[in-house]
């Protein structure tokens, strides 16, 4: 029988920064058990130019990061968060592009949608945004921070936040602090009567909106 998905670590990930001026900052939050147990972030030095309307968006700009080792250093990190679990980000698509525009592919990891399988490839992801317009229809929008309103988790947010994000950073479009926004989406829906005990493969298929991937996912071993 096909283990629930809350027994397999999954790693949230945020990035800031866009494909001209590459990864600027990274958040990664990993959730097992219903629970977040680990949370990494650094800023990243730019390999292309800022601009200003950006950093008005993330506050961050280029001169400030130039000390700052870049991204493409955490090569070795980012391919064992691949290897040990799931990917996951609000709005998936935009964090997949970035990843891919450093690294196309990772190294053989585990087929999270197919047990026993292997494959080099950073996704299938999950995506908050899809699940929770699936699982909370009558809310507002699939925009992060109005999600985390209505489904009444800003208390909780900011006191993850309190904890694990640098002073400055505790803010939307930090890095960090989205990818916790996002923990705390899956965290909620480990509390959702209809997904609480599915598998893991039923929420990768359930993340993605192309009938053919989605039935592709729903023909594995999981099912």
């Amino acid at each position: 029988m096909s283990r629930v998905w809350t027994e397999q670590p999954i790693h949230v990930l945020d990035f800031e920064g866009s494909l001209a001026s590459g990864i600027l900052e990274y958040g990664v939050v990993t959730v097992l058990g219903a629970r977040i147990v680990a949370a990494q972030t650094r800023l990243c030095r730019a390999t292309g130019r800022v601009r200003p309307e950006d950093s008005a968006v993330h506050g961050l700009r280029e001169d400030d990061l130039a000390a700052c080792a870049p991204f493409a250093s955490e090569w070795e990190y980012f391919a064992s968060l691949r290897e040990r679990g799931p990917l996951a980000a609000h709005y998936a698509g935009v964090e997949n592009s970035l990843l891919k525009s450093v690294w196309p592919y990772p190294r053989m990891s585990p087929d999270f949608a197919r047990p026993g399988e292997q494959v080099a490839e950073w996704g299938p992801w999950l995506d908050t945004a899809r699940l929770s317009a699936q699982f909370f229809p009558q809310l507002r929008s699939g925009r992060l921070e109005n999600l985390i309103a209505d489904c009444g988790l800003q208390a909780g947010l900011d006191a993850l936040a309190a904890v694990h994000c640098p002073p400055e950073r505790r803010r939307y479009h930090a890095a960090l602090y989205d990818a916790l926004a996002g923990a705390c989406l899956l965290v909620r829906l480990a509390a959702e009567p209809a997904s609480a005990d599915k598998s893991l493969g039923w929420l990768l298929a359930m993340s993605t909106l192309d009938p053919e991937k989605r039935a592709a996912l729903q023909q594995s071993k999981l099912f």
